[in-house]
């Protein structure tokens, strides 16, 4: 085995053995969309060396190749007011961990002061793309031993996984030295660099770098970079650990021009595996798209690209659906970029069983689910989404934490479900969880929490005749009729019994199980219309792609339960890509007779090829739920 191939070897195992800590080292709670939301794309750029065009400019695009610009080419940042020179270049924009978060990072300088009349960078931080809170830093005040420092170029942001924190890297040079590409870790409120300024990278020959663009596909880093003054291009150096200064140099140049290049930069294209590498032709005026799937052999793919705009050195980063409809309301709709009409899923990220309600005391609707994406439904929180028009949805973030919160049942967070109930004249919020098997309940005075625990299981036992199944899936019901509180639950059985008017215990002697069908699998909601009971249950296995809801009436919140012949409310549609559909609840929108289903699917359009993992990567949705003169329920058709 040769020299090269053996540290590539290293970087491998090193790599494989990462995987397996890397879900410790991650980020605690899960927010904001996964790559199956991204419907765009949003191109940060500069564009030239007059100080008019010496800033932060922005375009968009659907589809990785058509892009246009926002606010007419025009600054959607004033260079005056976050820089110390009047101009700022070279934007790099990185989504955080967190799914809420962005970051940029500038060059704080004019070209027309010359090229080493640099000192500083700007750090921004935002959650909505628009609003940006601003800090210079200037290396040469901020640290000390930077008296020859001649320029700060170009700096960038990464997540750094074995820190924990952001990193920033850019290029520095000093007094006749080399270009070296430098980095610091940034603080948790992107205000400052809270370490020294270290060496990231040095090619071995000890000559300039600069330009240097870092991007995690599996684990690996790939450092593309610009050699400057020793046959200039961009080349890749590989690296397992960011700060080890192990790097694998790469042979040959990765630009496919003989023009000279700067400012490289790749992004990853949404729902696919292939990537692009972009860079600044700026002899040309022009930019070059590249297109890789192995981020080292790359094509030109510009017959495919077009811009309404020159930029020069920028970023671009994916874009889920209300992300780019905040920037399009903000800045303007280019006149042909268009989505595509969609309203399914309606939350950003990987949730399921979602429980509905809507507040008599906020006037707003909400949306209780179990946090998915865990293998094995290994979730351990939960979270709250509110709206105001059941369209954009906020995250209201985690409302309760078994780990922290629920000692009786610190694991597997399941199929929550909601009541409002006046106490006194206020309203109170009685939430029922699934944890560790076993069905809980905690209190709070608001929707959105904090939630208080009760201490201890209000369900952990089965009924009487129950041998098999699970006590999980909880259903709590305020009859309008009695006024009296019901709580429903169980796997491969249903079971019910009535509140006791503090809604944390239950009347011991109205415990029964209600005889259904043999679909009855779980998931069952009951809810009240024209005076009928109605129960609606999952069949079939939530990982099976045939998991479906169907329902049957009654005259009494208890039972017994008939069982229409055509009782299906919802299923797969196969033709659409849709499968999985079920465990839902209903909302009534208040004073209307009109109803709508919230359920989980498969994730689109992944889940089907997933096989069990599509039983804990789902996602949550929304359809009109409309009703025959007899009283029965249609057949929801489920859309995208």
């Amino acid at each position: 085995m040769n020299k090269r191939k053996g540290q590539l070897a290293h970087i491998l195992i090193t790599f494989i053995a990462f995987s397996i800590i890397a879900p410790v080292l991650g980020q605690e709670y899960r927010s904001g969309p996964a790559e199956k939301d991204f419907v765009g794309y949003l191109f940060a750029y500069f564009k030239g060396n007059a100080v008019a065009d010496e800033s932060v400019c922005f375009a968009v695009s659907t589809d990785g190749y058509t892009y246009r610009a926002l606010h007419n080419n025009q600054p959607v940042l004033d260079s005056k007011v976050i820089s110390t020179t009047g101009g700022v270049r070279d934007p790099h924009i990185l989504r955080g961990e967190d799914g809420k978060s962005f970051y940029m990072v500038l060059t704080d300088m004019t070209s027309s002061k010359g090229w080493d009349s640099n000192r500083a960078m700007i750090l921004l931080k935002s959650e909505d793309l628009i609003h940006w809170k601003h800090h210079v830093i200037n290396i040469q005040e901020r640290f000390k031993g930077h008296e020859n420092l001649k320029r700060v170029w170009a700096p960038q942001t990464i997540y750094d996984p074995a820190a924990g924190k952001y990193m920033v890297y850019w290029s520095m040079k000093h007094g006749d030295g080399a270009d070296i590409i430098y980095y610091a870790y940034a603080n948790t409120e992107f205000s400052d660099l809270e370490s020294e300024p270290r060496v990231l990278f040095l090619p071995k020959n000890g000559k300039s770098c600069i330009d240097g663009d870092i991007i995690n596909k599996n684990g690996l880093f790939y450092l593309f970079y610009k050699t400057e003054g020793h046959g200039n291009g961009i080349k890749l150096a590989l690296t397992d650990s960011l700060t080890s200064g192990k790097w694998i140099e790469q042979p040959g140049y990765k630009q496919q021009t003989n023009d000279a290049v700067e400012g490289s930069s790749v992004f990853k294209l949404n729902q696919s595996d292939r990537y692009i590498l972009m860079y600044d032709v700026y002899g040309k005026g022009k930019y070059q798209f590249c297109e890789s799937v192995d981020l080292d052999r790359f094509k030109v793919i510009d017959h495919e690209v077009n811009m309404d705009f020159h930029p020069r050195h920028g970023s671009i980063i994916p874009l889920s659906r209300s992300e780019f409809k905040k920037l399009t309301d903000r800045w303007g709709t280019p006149s042909d970029i268009k989505l595509s009409a969609k309203k399914n899923p309606i939350l950003d990220g990987f949730y399921a069983d979602p429980d509905v309600l809507y507040s008599n005391k906020t006037k707003k609707y909400y949306i209780y689910p179990t946090s998915d994406g865990f293998n094995g439904w290994g979730g351990y929180y939960f979270k709250t989404f509110s709206s105001t028009d059941l369209q954009d949805w906020k995250d209201e973030g985690v409302i309760l934490d078994l780990k922290k919160d629920v000692p009786w049942g610190p694991r597997n967070a399941w199929a929550p479900t909601i009541a409002e109930k006046k106490v006194k004249g206020d309203y109170k919020y009685y939430y029922y969880f699934t944890a560790a098997q076993k069905i809980g309940v905690a209190v709070a005075d608001l929707p959105t929490g904090p939630f208080k625990d009760s201490g201890k299981p209000l369900i952990d036992f089965k009924p009487n005749g129950i041998k098999g199944g699970q006590e999980i899936d909880p259903a709590v019901f305020n009859d309008p009729k009695s006024g009296k509180s019901y709580l429903y639950w169980g796997n491969g059985y249903l079971a019910v019994a009535e509140l006791n008017k503090d809604m944390i215990s239950i009347k011991q002697n109205t415990i029964q199980v209600l005889n259904v069908d043999r679909t009855f699998r779980e998931g069952v909601y009951v809810m009240f219309r024209n005076g009928t009971y109605y129960f609606l249950w999952s069949e079939d296995d939530t990982r099976s792609e045939n998991y479906r809801v169907r329902y049957g009436t009654s005259s009494s919140p208890t039972g017994p339960i008939h069982i229409p012949e055509n009782n299906i409310v919802i299923e797969k549609d196969p033709s659409k890509g849709i499968y999985g559909t079920g465990h839902n609840s209903v909302l009534q929108v208040p004073g209307t007779d009109e109803w709508y289903i919230v359920y989980h699917r498969f994730s689109y359009p992944d889940g089907i090829h997933m096989g069990d993992a599509a039983g804990f990567n789902r996602e949550v949705c929304m359809d009109k739920m409309e009703f025959g003169t007899d009283g029965s329920i249609k057949k929801v058709i489920p859309t995208h």
